[in-house]
C-alpha cells in the first residue's frame, strides 16, 4: 500500500508480522527525511516526542541502522520511501524556480579594484 506525506511517498505492509514499515513508522520516517526533528514530528502527528522516538527506533531496528541519516538512506535504498518525482520534475522545469528557494542564493563577493596610491603632503618642519 502506498502512502504520501509532504513530498515523500512510502510503501507499507498492512499485514501483521510482515517485513516492512508500519503506517506510523513510515509517516515518521518520511517526516524525518523531510528534515523534521522528533519534536516537530510529534507536533505534526499529535503524539509525544517520546512516542515518536520509540517509533523511529523500531524503524531503525527493521532497517538495521542506528542513526536518522542511515535510516533514510537505507529506506530509500530498499525502496520503502522515495521523494515524489513529480515535485522534482516540476521544480526543475519551472523557470521561476530560483525565486521559490527557501534560502536566498549564496552571493559571491565582488572584487573591487581600488588604487592604493597615497600622496604625501609636505607639512614642513615640525621642529621649532
Amino acid at each position: 500500500m502506498q502512502i504520501t506525506q509532504g513530498n515523500w511517498q512510502a510503501t507499507i505492509n498492512t499485514e501483521l508480522g510482515s517485513l516492512g514499515l508500519t503506517r506510523t513508522e513510515a509517516v515518521d520516517l518520511m517526516l524525518l527525511a523531510a528534515g523534521n526533528t522528533c519534536k516537530e514530528i510529534a507536533r505534526t502527528t499529535g503524539r509525544s516526542p517520546e512516542t515518536v522516538r520509540g517509533s523511529l527506533k523500531k524503524g531503525y531496528h527493521k532497517l538495521g541502522v542506528y542513526k536518522a541519516a542511515g535510516a533514510v538512506a537505507e529506506a530509500m535504498r530498499r525502496g520503502w520511501i522515495a521523494p515524489l518525482l513529480i515535485a522534482l520534475v516540476i521544480s526543475g522545469l519551472n523557470p521561476d524556480a530560483e525565486t521559490l528557494r527557501h534560502r536566498p542564493p549564496v552571493r559571491t563577493r565582488q572584487q573591487v579594484s581600488a588604487s592604493r596610491t597615497f600622496s604625501r603632503r609636505d607639512t614642513g618642519s615640525v621642529y621649532a
